[in-house]
């Protein structure tokens, strides 16, 4: 089992090339056990590079990734076996039904829950007797989170899974099975999961990155970054003139009603809308979802 007080994945100053372009520039994070890590950017930011370079799957052209304190590159095997990824495509031996991939995969593992797999089993309706080339892209996908959580690893890796699922198999999957799978052993067992639906991981994630361009956007505690970041909303009786609120991270005015954007300073925002005399005045928290968004006006602001 990973020790608790070391990082299950390190990552110090990665970068990593496509010939002239540099999909992941200087990149650094940390994850410690027992997490639920997001790992947040638009298409093309890295995102997929990043887990890539943490399977050993593409070499770095620079910089270092550890994984449970080894080398991915030096100490493949025993990186692997103790860890279970699922990609954002997913492919099978066609020829397989779904229980022989089951097998296939379980053949690979020094542990395996056989009642996990068939509780999943009936979750997703998968009939076990099915070839796999028959299977739509969301079976596969369920097929793929089956092997990947049936061997109960202490790392899982995923890259977009909830890609081609129906909303509902998506939510139960979300809550119940990765929550299930977290809470069998919540001090060891980790997730990295790189996601664009990230309203629908919004009461799993501890803590994220966000990414673009290869480089670390912003990285906080879940919990901190809702209390960092708030929507203020205020209407008045009549439109005011135009507001000047010195350190918003942005103001969107219409009509009578204003809505202000905070960034650790939602207080003072505040104690100034209140002395404008408005007739409603809200404050809360931004999702992380809208946190993410919140994120590239600071990208511009910091340009």
């Amino acid at each position: 089992m990973s020790n608790s007080t070391n990082p299950v994945i390190e990552i110090k100053d990665l970068r990593r090339s496509y010939g002239k372009h540099d999909a992941v520039n200087g990149l650094s994070l940390s994850v410690r056990p027992g997490r639920c890590y997001g790992f947040f950017g638009r298409n093309g930011a890295g995102k997929t590079t990043t887990i890539k370079c943490l399977l050993n799957l593409l070499r770095p052209n620079s910089g270092s990734v550890s994984v449970f304190g080894l080398n991915p590159q030096r100490a493949e095997v025993a990186v692997k076996a103790r860890l279970a990824y699922v990609p954002d495509m997913v492919a099978f031996y066609p020829w397989m039904s779904v229980r022989d991939t089951l097998e296939y995969l379980a053949s690979f593992r020094q542990h395996w829950n056989r009642e996990l797999e068939t509780d999943l089993l009936n979750r997703f309706q998968l009939d076990p007797l099915k070839k796999t080339s028959s299977l739509s892209k969301g079976q596969r996908t369920q097929l793929a989170l089956i092997g990947a959580i049936a061997p109960e690893p202490e790392l899982l890796v995923l890259d977009e899974p909830t890609s081609g699922l129906d909303p509902i198999v998506r939510r139960e999957f979300i809550e119940t099975v990765i929550g299930a799978y977290q809470s069998g052993d919540p001090e060891h067992r980790t997730v990295f999961v790189s996601t664009h639906l990230i309203s629908e991981f919004e009461g799993l994630i501890d803590e994220f990155t966000i990414i673009e361009d290869g480089r670390e956007l912003l990285t906080m505690e879940s919990d901190q970054a809702r209390d960092r970041f708030r929507k203020i909303r205020a209407r008045f009786a009549q439109a005011p003139s135009a507001l000047n609120l010195p350190g918003a991270l942005s103001v969107k005015q219409t009509g009578r009603e204003v809505e202000v954007l905070a960034n650790g300073n939602s207080e003072a925002l505040l104690e100034f809308l209140k002395a404008q005399s408005p007739e409603e005045l809200q404050c809360e928290s931004l999702s992380l979802e809208e946190i993410f968004v919140a994120s590239n006006i600071l990208k511009k602001g910091n340009a």
